[in-house]
């Protein structure tokens, strides 16, 4: 069962998909890392109060919506998976929150031109092995949906090279700064301050 774990939503119990194509991020791990988020010297109240944020390879919205209940403004969801759609825009209706948020139901790695204030918080959950976050986050930027100085995170397999390194495949064109890193099981989440 996923579940909204703080805020104005504590407690809100999530629609997820049947099947495989998607992996909701568990618990746990949102808790592991919305607590970085408002302890770190980095991060604090200020960084979800009023908060813009996107939430791409949405699946269920768990990300985003975990950010509006602690203070986000507004979130803007991509997903493509039909039955993912179908769980997000439940999941946003239960929480009655149909005007404050967006949902694309495309690619996210060809996004349309952004027509929503630029995301201040970002959330990249993509499937693993893919190169898919540096491409997304690259469209993004071009597309004007990233506000400067925004936080990313970005969910990946534990064996993938961080997003921005050598290793890394299609590197965005935007300066960047690893803020921190964490491994939840096969998981691991890095936070980068984009420029």
């Amino acid at each position: 069962m996923v579940r909204i774990i703080a805020g104005e939503r504590k407690g809100r119990v999530l629609a997820t998909p049947t099947g495989s194509a998607t992996r909701p991020t568990a618990d746990r791990v949102r808790q592991a890392l919305f607590d970085v988020l408002a302890h770190a010297p980095w991060g604090g109240p200020a960084l979800l109060d009023g908060a813009h944020v996107l939430d791409a390879f949405a699946g269920t919205g768990a990300l985003g919506l975990e950010a509006l209940s602690r203070g986000g403004a507004q979130a803007v969801f991509f997903e493509t998976d039909r039955s993912a759609l179908a769980a997000l825009r439940t999941n946003i209706h239960a929480c009655g929150w149909g005007e404050r948020c967006t949902v694309y139901p495309r690619d996210v790695t060809n996004p349309p031109a952004a027509r929503a204030t630029p995301a201040s918080l970002l959330f990249l959950d993509p499937p693993y092995h893919k190169g898919l976050p540096t491409k997304a986050l690259a469209s993004l930027k071009a597309k004007g949906w990233i506000a400067p100085n925004a936080v990313a995170i970005i969910e990946t397999g534990r064996d993938e090279p961080l997003p921005f390194t050598d290793e890394a495949e299609d590197a965005p064109p935007c300066a960047h700064d690893l803020l921190a890193e964490r491994q939840h099981g096969a998981a691991r989440l890095s936070i980068w301050r984009l420029a």
